[in-house]
């Protein structure tokens, strides 16, 4: 209450509510916090055409470790079974991992080449040991190269049109020209691997190695600028392309180097010059079937890649064995 009003009597009239000091003036909804209301947003002003058109900071690109490892996990979790999560599928890591492909046979290679000498060191004789070299690069690769090399046959003996050859190859089951191919090139494979094994076991050992790694290296160099792919799906279609050519031609020279140079530590110059030699025999051999498959296909799928990969590593070692 006012101090400069005196108080009304009980009876008189009600007291003007303007006149009470107690009542005050009405609070402003939008101007008083107090009253409960939230004061009235302000507009907010007009966007600066120049800044709304203008692009935004491009993403920073991976590093080149990042796609390494990229590469690395490509590379071993699709050309064996080894536990390896793929964590990219796409052009860049695909073209990592085609790079990376000689490391994952060169890991193929020593275990095979580790079974042939546990057998041996066990008292088994140099063709059971064959047996056993050529088994692991099939129990580790789930045998999809072989049955890749299988369907392949099956396309190019169908004599059909590309397309029903293409989907002769996608069917489950194997034919003639499958089963035939497979006695003959695991044979080959056999037969090679004993001839060396009776001379010892490094040079069994290192022919495990050496064709494990073309059978890689030559998926390497299949997946060149062009050589297309057949099917818009598969890994035929992942890794078609992908690798640049010098890149390609520096991984070939590089892993022949490195098989010339470990070939040389253990059996001298000649060794070195026959392990480079017995090498390029075998991506010659891979590179004719590329070129036969994609002139009959039209192009590269994931049986033709497990049918290069055999091809190369039968070239190579049966090229081992002949000298």
């Amino acid at each position: 209450m006012d101090a400069n009003h005196s108080p009304e009597p009980a009876s008189g009239p009600t007291p003007d509510p303007a006149s009470d000091a107690r009542s005050g003036p009405t609070p402003d909804p939008a101007s008083d916090p107090a009253a409960g209301v939230a004061p009235a947003p302000a507009p907010a002003p007009a966007p600066d055409p120049a800044a709304r058109s203008a692009p935004g900071p491009a993403p920073a690109p991976a590093p080149d470790s990042a796609i390494g490892l990229h590469g690395l996990r490509f590379a071993f979790g699709t050309l064996t079974v080894l536990p390896v999560r793929v964590t990219r599928w796409d052009r860049t890591a695909a073209r990592a991992g085609m790079l990376c492909a000689p490391l994952a046979g060169l890991v193929v290679g020593l275990a095979a080449a580790a079974a042939g000498g546990l057998i041996l060191l066990l008292g088994g004789g140099p063709l059971l040991a064959a047996v056993a070299t050529a088994a692991v690069p099939a129990v580790l690769t789930r045998g999809l190269h072989l049955d890749g090399l299988a369907d392949t046959a099956d396309g190019l003996g169908s004599g059909k049109p590309a397309a029903d050859a293409l989907r002769i190859m996608k069917q489950s089951d194997i034919g003639p020209f499958g089963v035939i191919t497979l006695l003959f090139v695991l044979s080959a494979q056999i037969a090679a691997v004993y001839e060396l094994y009776a001379q010892s076991w490094p040079r069994g050992a290192a022919a495990a190695v050496l064709s494990a790694v073309a059978a890689r290296l030559a998926l390497t160099l299949a997946s060149r600028p062009g050589v297309p792919a057949a099917r818009p799906e598969g890994l035929g279609a992942a890794v078609a392309g992908v690798v640049p050519a010098p890149g390609a031609l520096a991984v070939a020279a590089t892993t022949a180097a490195v098989c010339a140079g470990a070939a040389g530590a253990l059996f001298g110059a000649l060794g070195a010059l026959h392990h480079a030699l017995a090498l390029a025999v075998g991506l010659l051999a891979a590179q004719a079937l590329l070129r036969r498959c994609v002139r009959r296909f039209g192009g590269v799928t994931g049986d033709v890649f497990g049918a290069l990969a055999e091809t190369a590593a039968t070239a190579a070692v049966v090229a081992l064995a002949l000298a």
